[in-house]
């Protein structure tokens, strides 16, 4: 059976479009077919391959592209990165037709903590070396559902060594919702009240797209 979007390549296809936002009409599709948040579906990009007044199209996260250092420059950039396609399929514009598989499934239903509920979770840390993890939407990093990577707080596996303090505190990438890349440390702690707070600043609904 012909799936209704072809396989061929970008040049016997159409006219490839660079990454762009979301049609209304397929936001629309969206949030009444997948029951996806309205807020959350602006924060997707598209690529489009266009043949007459058809669009072959293909939907993914930038932020997950570039915590995944993939650059997405059309819609063929995607054909050797299957994992980074959540959607898949046809849009027309003039017909308001939209047909879209499901290609990668996203848990996009993050709870978001209070100050209180974090610093909580940091204080049930009890063996060395222990990690929370809470998703971020601000900051310099990138990927997971609220966009901006997340924050792991460490119970410092050297504490109470020689000025070692009892929690190490990271800014990191997020690649198919887990955390990667700790990398160097942002700063440490002796204070889980403070560090909640910090935490909190960066960990509330996404804000941006990338």
């Amino acid at each position: 059976m012909k799936m209704f979007w072809s396989k061929k390549s970008g040049k016997e296809e159409g006219r490839l479009s660079g990454p762009k936002s979301m049609p209304e009409l397929v936001q629309k599709y969206l949030v009444a077919e997948s029951k996806m948040d309205p807020d959350l579906v602006k924060f997707l990009s598209v690529v489009e391959n266009t043949t007459g007044t058809a669009f072959n199209i293909r939907i993914f996260d930038s932020s997950e592209a570039i915590a995944k250092k993939v650059e997405v420059k059309d819609y063929t950039s995607l054909d050797k990165f299957p994992d980074l396609i959540l959607y898949e399929g046809l849009f027309n514009e003039k017909e308001k037709q939209v047909k879209l598989e499901e290609r990668t499934k996203v848990k996009w239903d993050t709870p978001i903590f209070t100050e209180d509920e974090i610093q909580k979770k940091i204080e049930s840390l009890k063996e060395p070396g222990n990690t929370a993890f809470f998703y971020t939407a601000r900051g310099g990093q990138h990927g997971g559902p609220l966009g901006m990577g997340g924050a792991v707080i460490e119970l410092n596996p050297n504490y109470p060594g020689k000025k070692q303090k009892k929690y190490n505190v990271y800014a990191v990438d997020v690649i198919d919702m887990q955390p990667v890349n700790k990398g160097g440390k942002n700063f440490d702690s002796d204070k889980p009240k403070d560090i909640a707070r910090w935490v909190k600043n960066l960990h509330e609904k996404r804000l941006y797209s990338s």
